[in-house]
């Protein structure tokens, strides 16, 4: 391969970064079956259990994510390689009080293992910031990460997030069983991390604060 066939290659993007729609409920399955393989720690299903989900299940769970005050981002391979390669959902919370600033959450965040390290998550992260802030109006985007999960945690405080010191059990604690567990046990807790969205002029290309 020649030097500017090399560089072409290098300098291409990652991914193609687009809308999950309803038709893609057969895409949302195999990463999401795969994502739950690879990360078990990071999201609150168990494997087993998405793999009982029925066609019509995911048919309405894709449906669920792709409408209303949600939007799923798809990192893809284009036309040529529907395969996804990374994922990241941001969805509207309701506010605890009408004068607070609206909040947005961070879910189901995944980059396949073959595409860490090269920019995809930073590319979902600041996709994921600009739609939660122009196009669902939040001025907080917030996120829970387990406690045990340093690599996540590293990567967000990276990008101007930060502890806000709320945290909570963590649903899907899988370090004991629940059957032998004693008053007074340590359970493993879901962190919750926020960061204020810029407005846009405020914002470099990737989205994230200049």
């Amino acid at each position: 391969m020649s030097w500017s066939a090399s560089f072409a290659l290098w300098a291409a993007p990652v991914a193609n970064i687009r809308r999950l729609a309803r038709v893609d409920w057969e895409l949302l399955r195999a990463v999401r079956l795969e994502m739950l393989a690879d990360s078990p720690l990071a999201y609150l299903e168990t494997l087993s259990a998405a793999r009982r989900q029925t066609d019509t299940q995911w048919q309405e769970r894709a449906a669920m994510m792709s409408s209303g005050s949600n939007i799923t981002l798809l990192a893809d391979g284009g036309a040529d390689d529907p395969r996804v390669r990374g994922l990241m959902r941001v969805a509207l919370k309701e506010p605890r009080k009408p004068e607070e600033p609206r909040r947005a959450i961070l879910l189901s965040v995944y980059v396949a293992p073959a595409y860490r390290g090269l920019g995809l998550a930073e590319e979902l992260l600041g996709e994921a910031c600009r739609v939660a802030r122009s196009e669902l109006g939040a001025a907080v985007l917030e996120l829970g990460v387990h406690e045990d999960n340093e690599r996540a945690k590293a990567f967000y405080l990276r990008h101007g997030f930060g502890f806000n010191g709320e945290s909570r059990p963590f649903p899907q604690d899988r370090s004991r069983p629940k059957d032998v567990a004693k008053a007074g046990d340590a359970v493993k807790r879901e962190l919750t991390m926020e960061r204020e969205l810029a407005p846009a002029q405020d914002r470099d290309s990737e989205g994230l604060p200049r």
